[in-house]
């Protein structure tokens, strides 16, 4: 999933086709807000404004809006091309600004971080549906294209290779929903990544428990009285709150949260302050489009595709990925790109949101950039 599941450890520790595009030159921002958990660090935000595009489901909107931050400045070789540029996914319901966390950002990005920003071009995309980016919220309600992740992960694409320039990125890191996308663009976009970091998911269709507790979720917004078919006046709130407590559940750290809560009363006032702050940001239409949008991902028919280093990383306390369904068996030898890692359950591990979580994989990051080619100088 993505910001929603990592923040349960916050709290615990603390495109069809092409189209043009207009480009807004972005703006420095200030130096981010001493904000406890986030790491403060120079960033510009911008907008790029892909025109006509067309959707899977045959829509097309006049312009879809492509909200990103950056860290660092792109280096080209002798040729132009840029050659140190990053992009990390956020998941379902997050943003780019979630990885503003200390916990990432105050590991990575720093000076002597593995993605140091004085060396590496980061690139935090706020995905469509997502964050400042279009989304149903916006204005058209249920009437809003129903976006699927190839959609999402083209978009990605034309961000990067006509928003900002970049034909091929170093390294393409996703967290939950931008774990599977990275899979995606592994197989779609081949040659525009030199090396994948996937973490929190699985390349395999979304099916059983997985579909069942998202399928849940849609179906509590959509039963609800005042959902009145998207066109609610005032968010409906009994579904909300059904569905902050699936979120809750699904990104849930089971040793974490016996250490931090070890009375009920405890359990019960996290899940107070958890619910309260999910009523207040979430909106029942974009929920909606950010569940469904996984409905036919199934990357596994193309594995073969890929080619390029792949560290696939998984955290044994995961409620969505558990380690029960050695879901690995189906993909390995499929592959000899793609290495798996398994964390072992601690408590140093944060669940589904373990993927946020620098300090417990660091390790297998700086293996990858070593074994793609070696890290930017």
């Amino acid at each position: 999933m993505g910001s929603r599941f990592a923040k349960l450890g916050l709290t615990v520790a603390l495109l069809g086709g092409l189209a043009a595009g207009v480009h807004a030159q972005p703006a420095p921002a200030p130096v981010a807000a001493s904000t406890a958990g986030e790491t403060q660090l120079p960033h510009k935000e911008g907008d790029f404004v892909v025109r006509d595009f067309r959707f899977r489901d045959g829509q097309t909107l006049p312009e879809v809006r492509l909200h990103y931050t950056t860290l660092g400045e792109p280096k080209r070789d002798a040729h132009g091309n840029i050659v140190n540029a990053v992009m990390v996914l956020h998941g379902t319901g997050g943003d780019g600004h979630q990885f503003f966390r200390s916990q990432f950002a105050g590991v990575l990005f720093v000076p002597g971080g593995l993605l140091d920003i004085r060396k590496y071009y980061i690139i935090l995309p706020d995905d469509v549906g997502h964050g400042k980016s279009s989304k149903p919220s916006d204005g058209l309600h249920m009437r809003f294209p129903h976006y699927d992740y190839a959609d999402m992960v083209d978009l990605e694409h034309i961000l990067a290779d006509q928003g900002l320039g970049v034909k091929q990125l170093r390294l393409i890191m996703g967290t939950s929903m931008g774990c599977m996308h990275a899979f995606v663009w592994g197989e779609n976009h081949p040659d525009a990544v030199k090396a994948l970091q996937p973490m929190a998911c699985a390349p395999l269709r979304i099916t059983g428990r997985n579909r069942i507790w998202r399928a849940a979720l849609i179906d509590a917004i959509k039963s609800d009285p005042q959902w009145m078919g998207g066109e609610y006046k005032t968010e409906p709130t009994g579904a909300l709150r059904t569905a902050s407590a699936l979120l809750m559940i699904a990104g849930s750290a089971p040793i974490q949260m016996r250490h931090s809560y070890p009375t009920p009363e405890a359990g019960e006032a996290y899940l107070a302050d958890y619910t309260a702050h999910e009523l207040a940001t979430l909106d029942a239409n974009d929920l909606i489009y950010q569940f469904d949008s996984s409905r036919d991902y199934d990357p596994e028919p193309n594995l073969e595709k890929i080619k390029v280093p792949v560290m696939w990383i998984n955290s044994a306390d995961d409620f969505i990925n558990p380690p029960d369904l050695k879901v690995e068996d189906q993909v390995l030898h499929r592959n000899a790109h793609i290495h798996f890692v398994d964390v072992p359950a601690s408590l140093e591990t944060h669940g589904h949101g373990t993927h946020t979580w620098a300090p417990v994989w660091k390790d297998h990051l700086a293996e990858l950039l070593q074994e793609s080619g070696g890290p930017v100088s």
